[in-house]
């Protein structure tokens, strides 16, 4: 069964993503049930979410997330590979030594390599330079994009949370060589606008896609966080570096007047931070970490939906 799906095209390439793609970060990882994990996939190409998007480093541990998603799509969605969207990253620490790490054409190259056989593909669709490296030159970084394509490893590249100017060079350079960037991965939510800035306009400017992760704020705009940290989230794990309890008690009174708001349009808390993020159209997808295919369920029902009035704009925006 299908849904109302939009789709929305990356910049000037032929390419089309949909406005609620699938990440897997965190939920297709080592602990992570792989009838679940099955059911998401099914139910995510049942909504018209043909996009999934990895990195190497996705787990936990590191490498899981692309193995298990490898194998659900070798022993059940092989003969729909061509009606999904597989994109990969590489850039963070994966093994010992020198070359683990960063954006050296060794570490990239091999680190594509290693996903490929992971995901036991020829070639993913995408392919990005997971963060900026400040000790390799960027000639090198963008030389190894170029050749991941040219290989055949890759059919696109794109760039993973590189600040505007270094974005703005790494694109003019990927032109020259004729691979330009697809897409710009960074984060933006309601309560991080820091994009807003500079990051959206150079988007724009060089005429690539856009597709935001954590747009949800590691749930707290699920509005969970409220009442307290549960001892089964992801706040109370010690081991997470984006949230903690005391990032949740920080934001805790932010997250109560959005929710305040969404409840007076008629929306849940969840329906207004992903359509927000939808009202911008520099904005070509927003990935979701979805746990359960119910939570799926809930974050696609965002796509298609007609714009959030001025007034709630007006709300959010008294509150930044």
């Amino acid at each position: 069964m299908m849904t109302d799906m939009q789709y929305r095209r990356c910049g000037k390439s032929g390419v089309l993503l949909p406005e609620i793609s699938l990440g897997l970060w965190h939920n297709f990882g080592g602990g992570a049930d792989p009838d679940v994990c099955r059911a998401m996939i099914g139910r995510a190409l049942d909504l018209g979410i043909c996009h999934f998007d990895l990195a190497d480093n996705y787990g936990p541990p590191p490498g899981s997330a692309e193995s298990c998603f490898g194998r659900l799509l070798k022993n059940d969605f092989a003969a729909r590979r061509d009606e999904m969207f597989i994109s990969t990253k590489a850039g963070h620490l994966m093994w010992p030594g020198p070359y683990g790490d960063w954006g050296s054409r060794k570490h990239l190259l091999a680190g594509l390599d290693q996903s490929l056989r992971r995901l036991q593909l020829d070639y993913v669709d995408v392919f990005y330079s997971h963060r900026p490296d400040p000790q390799t030159p960027l000639e090198e970084t963008i030389g190894a994009l170029v050749h991941a394509v040219h290989s055949g490893k890759a059919l696109y590249v794109g760039l993973s949370k590189y600040p505007p100017a270094l974005f703005n060079r790494a694109c003019e350079m990927l032109k020259e060589e004729k691979v330009p960037c697809l897409l710009h991965q960074f984060r933006y939510n309601l309560l991080d606008r820091s994009c807003e800035r500079a990051v959206l306009s150079e988007v724009e400017e060089q005429q690539t896609g856009a597709i935001v992760f954590s747009p949800l704020a590691q749930g707290m705009l699920t509005g969970k966080y409220l009442d307290g940290v549960p001892s089964v989230s992801r706040a109370a794990d010690d081991s997470s570096v984006f949230l903690d309890a005391e990032k949740v008690a920080a934001d805790r009174e932010r997250v109560a007047a959005l929710q305040q708001i969404a409840g007076q349009g008629g929306l849940s808390l969840t329906q207004l931070a992903l359509r927000w993020l939808l009202r911008r159209e520099e904005i070509t997808s927003v990935l979701i970490g979805a746990r359960t295919v119910e939570q799926l369920e809930q974050c696609a029902a965002a796509s298609g939906q007609e714009p959030l009035p001025q007034d709630v704009l007006d709300a959010i925006d008294a509150l930044a």
